[in-house]
Formats: C-alpha cells, sequence, structure tokens
C-alpha cells in the first residue's frame, strides 16, 4: 500500500525484453541500498517488486499485462519515473490509500500554467468516469491529488509548485498518456451499489438521480 505521496524522481537507466515482458533497471538515489530483494515500489503508479539491487538502481519485472495496462511499455531509456516506497506501519499517511494497482491510462487533454495556477485536464477511459468526483481522490502517475472539476468526459487537478517541483508531472503535455488510479473507496461504493441496483452498470448520472452523490 501506499500514499500518493512521491519520495524521488528516478530515471529509467535500461529496458530489456524478457520472457513475458520487460526488465527495467531504474537509478532512484542512495536510498536504492535499502531496499531489499521482494520490496514493493510504486513506479509512477504501478507497483512493481524489486527484482535486483545494485547500488542507486533497483530492476524490476513488468509482465505482459502490466505494460498493456499502464504506461509502462512506452517508457525508454533516460525517460522519468515517480518512485515511492510502500507505507511502513506507524507512518503519517498523507496522501490516500494508493495500491499500485493502475485501472487504466489516460490522455492529457489540454495544461493551463500561468503565475498563479498549472491545471491539467486529463481525459480518462469511460469506466473510470463513475469514480472520478470533484473533490475526490486520484493517482496520477503515483501522485496524489484531488480532483478539481469534472466535465465533458474529463477531469482536472490543480498542482501546487511544491508537486511541481518534486515529481514528473510539471513535464506533462497534450497527448502524454499517464497511469490512473481512482480512489479505492469510491470503487468499492460505486460498485456495492451496482449490485444492490441489480448490476445494471451504474454511471454517474444515475448515482446523482439517485441521491447517493
Amino acid at each position: 500500500m501506499f500514499s500518493g505521496i512521491v519520495e524521488s524522481v528516478g530515471t529509467i537507466a535500461k529496458t530489456t525484453v524478457v520472457p513475458g515482458g520487460r526488465r527495467l533497471r531504474v537509478e532512484v538515489g542512495p536510498w536504492a541500498r535499502d531496499c531489499a530483494l521482494g520490496s514493493s515500489i510504486c513506479v509512477s503508479g504501478v507497483c512493481l517488486t524489486v527484482a535486483a539491487a545494485s547500488g542507486d538502481s533497483l530492476e524490476f519485472d513488468a509482465i505482459a499485462e502490466t505494460l498493456d495496462k499502464s504506461a509502462l511499455g512506452s517508457k525508454r531509456s533516460g525517460d522519468r519515473v515517480n518512485i515511492e516506497r510502500a507505507v511502513g506501519v506507524g507512518d503519517r499517511f498523507d496522501g490516500h490509500f494508493v495500491q499500485g494497482h493502475v485501472d487504466g491510462t489516460g490522455t492529457v487533454d489540454r495544461v493551463h500554467s500561468s503565475a498563479r495556477e498549472w491545471v491539467a485536464w486529463i481525459r480518462p477511459p469511460a469506466h473510470l468516469t463513475p469514480y472520478l468526483i470533484p473533490q475526490g481522490s486520484v493517482a496520477i502517475d503515483g501522485v496524489s491529488l484531488t480532483i478539481a472539476d469534472v466535465q465533458k468526459g474529463a477531469f482536472s487537478v490543480a498542482l501546487i509548485p511544491t508537486t511541481l517541483e518534486k515529481t514528473t508531472l510539471a513535464s506533462l503535455a497534450v497527448g502524454d498518456l499517464v497511469n490512473l488510479e481512482s480512489d479505492i473507496i469510491a470503487r468499492t461504493v460505486v460498485h456495492r451499489l451496482s449490485q444492490v441496483a441489480g448490476g445494471h452498470g451504474l454511471t454517474l448520472d444515475t448515482l446523482r438521480e439517485a441521491g447517493f452523490v
């Protein structure tokens, strides 16, 4: 389990095709030496297991399903990725519950940057829209964010300077793919309501009509 509070930005040093997927070697910094084999690390929103460690780098195996369902499949040597270690027992929990199980990829629809604010609009896959509500939580490339607005099949997030400085999100451009993970609590509630309603495929509009949101 992760919190969506990025610890560092790593750089993909090498990608290698292996049976069933790819192996990624990521330069993450000195704290890599404290990571044991088998540790869970969130790499731009994807929970991966440490397969090897050497110096300041960690290696991960990403299977075909992971590559197909996330933006990791398009990553190349030199690309930057957000890194977070799993939350430790007793740690403060400053973001929201992030599993590292990407629900799908979204596309950056537009970006507005000025001296006053930095806002990005993301167009998610249709199956995620019931879980995305104003003031709700979402993880974008592993970063815990609050949804500012939802309209016409897209949602927006506003980033503070600290987030822009300490994550990869400041470099987002129109057309970029991002890993999305909806809030596990929202997913659970919508799924349960859908079951109660007979599995008729509830949407955000039908939930509003029923008075649930």
